[in-house]
């Protein structure tokens, strides 16, 4: 799924260049074991390695030596291997399997380790972010000991084929700027009057957090100094800094002299090269993301012959491995609508689910501001995995697009998966099913009706190896059974991709240029189903706010009557229904059923919805508040993460608590950096204030023993976690060996949650190191207690699985365990 015309962003490590002075170990001899582990799009993994460490069990190396007895009573065994010419590690017990290094230094020293084709890696023990997709810009701050270090590096099932490489870099200086992975905007010379931004990243090769921190840019002579958040201990951050572009007068390269200044001391200093085009070539733009605050970017395919108000707009997903100006640069202009790309934060990053439907969202509303499209005219395409990427965000999203066209698509992770394995479509197993129930929204075949809201043109080609051509005939019939606006194009002798014309389609342009959105007022009936409220809530009048068992799917059918002034309205696991504005004029009334019930004969509308919730019986309601589940926040852990999230690591634990939970969030830092190209702030405990972070989601890692910042935010939570205990309601659990995610309402925003990684001992929270939480479309829910052995057992090892209520209450109802 990496078509030749696109720009890539995979970076070959023989070619990567951190551009300072160093020297380089480059690892050439290691031992492999495996399989032994087993990660996927669930909470639920197992890893044989991981519980030895846990257990500290886990014995030194040696060739030959037995790891483990597998269920079958074959011995694994360490086996030696050899790095190739190309100083890649390859053999058939990388597939799910562990690569050992070792590195003697003579003195304690600092080095940036840098590691590809893996998914992550113990040094010394401690937890580091991983880079299973090769792109050879994921570098650690490192402090290796004197003497034996130890590198355990966990490779995935394709770790055979494209083998792995390590080198520990040993630069010059300990405060460095790096260039490797830098996001820029062009300059467009028509657009360069206000100051833009860029992403950069910054190496942290100290016991200290670096603060004061400023980053000077010099372009053509004029200056800008942005500060710059801090840097944590032995870490790395992707921070943003202004450019001034207004002295750019020409195209061409532009260098930016770029300093890092600390307490106005310059420290570090890099050239770098901006392109300036004019406005009718495609070009890229950046912007600030509400989800982390880092700097993003989205390809633009401009109107040709210049914008002009009230015309199109196209968002297209690009797939996995592409960047998005590539994706733009796939399309010619067209003279009736600009087209964006956004990057689904990474060329892969999260299969357009989660963070990559969020991304998706921001350059839409960013790219409306922008270009003032017609309303009625905004379309949704994709290719391969951006296909999979309509087809979620048409389903998921009814009444945003006049038209949505996948092509080479796959419709559900279910399915298909790509590179982080598939979500299992079933499961025979009580837990296995709660904990798939979190995934639901990611299948679009459970939302399909929602696709009567807009035109659908599939293109797909019929000798497509990579994506089979059976996705589009399935979907074609699913279609076929209710739509009676879609249109069907199989390329004949079509590869993945043949040219330009795999998205850049005439046919696929003219079915949109004849399709516009309904408005509201022109909207008789609907059809609306979804999984989560807190995702999608609502099309055009109707809509759900509360759910009566969450994350099952809900559906409203409503039918409205202009003559008679009625809306007759039938549910299936709604707990509480939405008229919106724009169903009747204001102040006009009408008359309201719902599942056969007359719920009011004197209904009007003024500028805020109107709500109805069933209590045994459906009657008219004031809106839920707050504090309760609803469209505003609707729980599953991972919706923590949406809202500029802060990681609050304990320090009031014992040294190995407090060291756990500083390692454990500068990974999850380093894994969300890597997929999400985000930024996170990391600070201690005792630093947090809810005044001085108001609004944002925050990811708690200890408990209340360990973590000062529990009782603050946690004190009214139904889930206590100390040392040596978990309470989930009213059920106890005992023992140091439980981890724990969940979520909670924060107690003084609107919105935002909390987020907690959390054990009752030591035991425990070690084995919430290795997650998939940022895997696209893995599903957690609310809650997630598990012991140690779910690391060598799976779903036998959780001890407690479930949803709150929509009063943030636990359920007997609503709750699973290991029988």
């Amino acid at each position: 799924m990496k078509p030749t015309f696109y720009l890539l962003l995979l970076v070959g490590l023989l070619c990567t260049n951190i551009s300072y002075a160093q020297t380089t170990h480059a690892f050439t001899e290691g031992l492999v074991v495996g399989p032994c582990h087993q990660y996927g799009r669930e909470a639920i993994y197992k890893d044989q390695l991981t519980y030895q460490l846990i257990h500290k069990t886990f014995a030194v190396p040696a060739e030959g030596k037995t790891f483990l007895t597998d269920a079958q009573g074959k011995e694994l065994k360490w086996q030696r291997v050899v790095a190739d010419t190309a100083k890649r590690f390859r053999h058939a017990a990388l597939s799910n399997g562990y690569l050992y290094l070792t590195y003697t230094a003579p003195k304690e020293m600092m080095a940036l380790l840098q590691v590809a084709g893996h998914a992550g890696l113990y040094f010394n023990g401690v937890p580091r972010g991983g880079d299973a997709n090769q792109y050879g810009y994921m570098y650690s701050p490192v402090k290796l000991k004197k003497g034996v270090n130890e590198i355990l590096v966990r490779v995935g099932m394709g770790g055979r084929f494209q083998g792995v490489m390590a080198n520990l870099i040993f630069p010059a200086k300990n405060i460095l700027i790096s260039t490797p992975d830098i996001t820029l905007p062009h300059i467009v010379l028509t657009e360069n009057a206000e100051p833009v931004w860029g992403g950069i990243v910054l190496f942290n090769l100290t016991e200290k957090p670096l603060t004061d921190l400023r980053l000077r840019a010099v372009i053509q002579g004029k200056e800008i100094i942005t500060d710059v958040p801090a840097v944590t201990a032995l870490n790395s951050r992707k921070v943003g800094f202004k450019m001034d572009l207004s002295a750019v007068q020409q195209k061409g390269e532009v260098a930016c002299e770029l300093t890092l200044l600390q307490n106005g001391k310059a420290i570090d200093q890099k050239t770098i090269p901006l392109q300036a085009v004019s406005s009718n070539e495609h070009y890229s733009n950046t912007f600030i993301s509400a989800i982390d605050g880092s700097v993003q970017y989205f390809g633009v395919a401009p109107q040709k012959g210049g914008q002009k108000d009230t015309a199109a707009l196209f968002l297209s997903v690009h797939g996995a491995g592409v960047e998005a100006i590539g994706q733009a640069r796939a399309y010619k202009s067209k003279d009736w609508g600009t087209l964006v790309a956004p990057t689904n934060r990474r060329p892969r990053g999260f299969n357009w689910e989660d963070w990559g439907r969020i991304d998706a969202l921001e350059v839409l509303e960013v790219a409306k501001k922008k270009f003032n499209p017609n309303p009625q005219k905004i379309y949704l395409t994709g290719h391969s995995m951006g296909g999979h990427g309509s087809w979620y965000l048409g389903a998921t999203y009814p009444g945003k697009w006049a038209g949505v066209a996948p092509c080479a698509g796959y419709p559900t992770l279910m399915g298909y998966g790509s590179a982080d394995g598939k979500i299992p479509e079933n499961s025979t197993d009580k837990v296995e099913q709660m904990l798939l129930r979190a995934s639901n929204p990611s299948n679009v075949m459970a939302l399909a009706s929602n696709y009567k809201a807009s035109g659908i043109y599939i293109l797909h080609g019929d000798a497509d190896r990579t994506v089979s051509v059976e996705y589009a005939r399935t979907m074609r019939n699913t279609l076929g059974a209710f739509h009676n606006d879609f249109s069907y194009y199989e390329y004949p002798n079509g590869s993945h991709w043949y040219g330009d014309h795999s998205v850049d389609w005439p046919a696929l342009f003219d079915f949109f240029q004849w399709h516009r959105s309904k408005k509201v007022e022109e909207i008789d009936v609907i059809d609306f189903t979804t999984a989560n409220p807190g995702i999608s809530s609502n099309y055009h009048w109707a809509g759900i706010e509360q759910q009566e068992i969450p994350l099952n799917y809900s559906r409203v059918q409503a039918k409205r009557t202009l003559n008679d002034k009625s809306i007759t309205v039938t549910t299936d696991n709604v707990r509480t229904f939405m008229v919106l504005p724009g169903a009747f004029p204001k102040g006009q009334s009408f008359k309201l059923k719902i599942d056969e019930v007359e719920v009011c004969s004197d209904c009007k509308l003024g500028d805020q919805p109107l709500y109805f919730t069933k209590n045994g019986k459906w009657a008219t309601a004031e809106k839920p508040t707050i504090a309760q589940r609803g469209s505003h926040r609707n729980g599953t852990f991972k919706a923590a993460f949406n809202h500029r999230m802060v990681f609050v690591y304990g320090t009031a634990g014992t040294k190995e608590e407090n060291e756990w939970a500083y390692n454990k969030a500068r990974y999850d830092a380093e894994t969300w950096y890597y997929r999400g190209n985000g930024a996170v702030d990391m600070i201690p405990d005792r630093e947090f204030t809810p005044a001085g972070y108001a609004d944002r989601g925050v990811i708690l890692f200890g408990n209340a023993t360990t973590n000062s910042a529990w009782t603050t935010l946690l004190s009214n939570s139904p889930i206590q976690i100390q040392r040596g205990s978990i309470k989930v309601g009213e059920e106890q659990l005992t023992g140091d060996n439980l981890g724990a995610y969940f979520t909670y309402p924060r107690p003084d925003s609107p919105f935002a949650s909390v987020a907690v990684v959390s054990g009752s001992g030591l035991a425990g929270m070690l084995a919430t190191e290795s997650n998939q939480y940022f895997t696209g479309g893995s599903g957690f829910p609310d809650y997630f207690i598990f012991g140690t052995d779910m690391l060598k057992e799976g779903t036998k090892g959780v001890k407690l699985a479930g949803f709150f209520d929509n009063n943030w209450q636990v359920t007997k109802s609503d709750a699973v365990k290991a029988q």
